[in-house]
């Protein structure tokens, strides 16, 4: 099933296609936990082995013992980057990589969990660099291992000749209209982001925008962003994660990969409570998991990401089924957003009825 509709840029009026990509922000960050699915299945990478082992900077300001799942699970303490990062730097993944590995954690890693929103992409992706033998950033490993074997449109970073007219424009919407949405947010989350001194407000708030839809401007969406630049369709974010799902599973990933996926994740010592976000949270190796009210999937083995706005990607394993719903208006829902859950719901009562 494939639908699209509505309108692409808000200021002319035209319509969205067929093969309309769209920034989709944090659901991107499943697309780059597959790039280090891949490298464990081939054998490169081991989620309980010290991060520091593959990357001996890390290991800078007391992460020495920082574990890859520790990472992944947002349990590392590193959601905060104390470097001012630019455009320039992110271009420059030597001069990232060393801006990262200084950081000192704001929690002893392993206690508690905290949702690493912008961070934990860069620490992604050096760690593919480190590990992939060809030293490929995460963007060109997720084109060349992924997207090309699959045919799929999805770019960390637009290449330079993508027509502006397939790409939809994040709609940009001012303060004072955006502010009453804020309601839609958990209010301990709202609470936290209004304080520009806490963890929550500081862990989106480098590099610095004045809005999220400035991350949908060409300086950025040039760039590899792994936590929150992916550039997509539904379709096609759909379509890569029928493959970790399908049985067997395309690409060539083990059985043991999609185990490790699949199993159930385990609470840090301080549990569920996110640092960050202010709710109860789950993630397991780079992907959300279903926890608490927001459920989705058919089992606990579901696996997946939502993104700023809306957008929304997984894939169910014991359904073989997968989802992804992308917009360019931008919600304020944290999980569930109305329009995509309305959308998910749908396709589950097709299944039940099938």
């Amino acid at each position: 099933m494939d639908l699209w509709g509505g309108v692409r840029d808000a200021r002319d009026g035209s319509p969205w296609r067929e093969d309309t990509l769209v920034l989709v922000y944090s659901t991107s960050k499943g697309l780059a936990a597959m790039t280090l699915a891949l490298l464990n299945s081939r054998g490169l990478l081991d989620y309980d082995e010290r991060v520091a082992t593959y990357w001996p900077e890390f290991a800078e300001a007391g992460k020495g013992d920082v574990t890859v799942r520790q990472l992944l699970g947002h349990e590392a303490g590193l959601p905060v980057v104390d470097e001012r990062l630019d455009p320039t730097v992110l271009a420059d993944f030597d001069r990232l990589a060393s801006a990262i590995a200084g950081q000192r954690p704001a929690w002893p890693p392993g206690t508690r969990h905290g949702y690493h929103g912008v961070s934990l992409g860069w620490y992604e992706g050096e760690l593919v660099r480190r590990v992939d033998p060809a030293h490929r950033t995460l963007g060109r490993f997720f084109a060349e291992e992924i997207a090309a074997p699959l045919r799929l449109e999805v770019y960390f970073g637009a290449p330079e000749d993508l027509p502006r007219e397939r790409l939809a424009r994040i709609e940009r919407i001012p303060a004072w209209k955006a502010l009453p949405k804020m309601r839609d947010l958990p209010r301990p989350m709202a609470l936290a982001m209004a304080n520009p001194r806490s963890l929550s407000f500081r862990t989106f708030a480098n590099p610095r925008l004045r809005r999220p839809a400035d991350l949908d401007r060409s300086e950025y969406r040039r760039l590899e962003f792994p936590a929150g630049g992916a550039i997509g369709t539904a379709r096609d974010i759909a379509r890569a994660y029928a493959a970790f799902v399908a049985d067997p599973p395309e690409l060539g990933v083990a059985r043991a990969t999609v185990d490790e996926l699949t199993r159930a994740p385990r609470p840090p010592a301080g549990g569920w409570h996110d640092e960050v976000l202010k709710v109860d949270t789950a993630f397991s190796l780079g992907f959300a998991r279903p926890h608490g009210e927001f459920r989705f999937g058919s089992s606990f083995r579901a696996f997946g990401h939502p993104g700023a706005g809306g957008s929304f990607a997984f894939g169910d394993p014991a359904r073989e089924v997968s989802f992804a719903y992308v917009m360019n208006r931008l919600g304020f829902h944290l999980n569930d957003d109305p329009r995509e859950k309305a959308l998910r719901d749908a396709l589950y009562r097709c299944l039940s009825s099938g």
